[in-house]
């Protein structure tokens, strides 16, 4: 088969998927042309990073934050002076993932190892399956995440990064 047979084929196949996937008629009242959602303010991602930081330093951690928004964008990073040259890039991928997957990284790193069916995930790129990374939520919307790196475990990371939402959930409930 040559590429443009192959590619005709994949085109093809892909527009079929799509017309099993899709309800053939959708009543105008239910149809939405624009969607709304919410993200965090850069000011509450900022609050969050540096409380985040301030719970790991209570530990006596020195880590990396990294804040992203619901769809992965890095809002703001935070390293602590004493923190490993890897922990920034570390961080961002944790909260990254945290948010692809819309779970926490300890959680993934646990459904992900080998001999489990979901394994193959841990080959995605940018994914990083370590305690630390955990999505933001705000009135049942994912908002955000936070990723942790630098402290003596994923779970401390984790714990971290709890406790740094769990200082600004004031402000995430809507």
């Amino acid at each position: 088969m040559g590429i443009k047979t192959g590619l005709k084929t994949l085109a093809g196949f892909a527009i079929w998927a799509l017309a099993v996937s899709t309800p053939l008629s959708v009543p105008a009242a239910e149809e939405e042309s624009l969607v709304t959602f919410k993200v965090m303010s850069p000011d509450l991602a900022i609050e969050l990073a540096q409380a985040t930081l301030e719970a790991c330093r209570e530990k006596d951690f020195q880590v990396a934050v990294a804040v992203v928004d619901r769809f992965g964008i890095v809002q703001v990073i935070l390293r602590d002076q004493l923190a490993g040259a890897h922990t920034p890039e570390t961080a961002r991928r944790k909260a990254w993932t945290a948010v692809s997957f819309r779970t926490d990284t300890l959680s993934l790193g646990e459904s992900t190892k080998a001999g489990n069916e979901a394994s193959g995930i841990r080959f995605v790129t940018d994914v990083l399956m370590a305690g630390g990374g955990t999505p933001v939520m705000a009135g049942g919307s994912l908002v955000g995440g936070v990723g942790v790196s630098g402290a003596p475990s994923g779970e401390s990371d984790d714990e971290c990064a709890n406790e740094g939402i769990e200082q600004v959930s004031d402000q995430l409930d809507f």
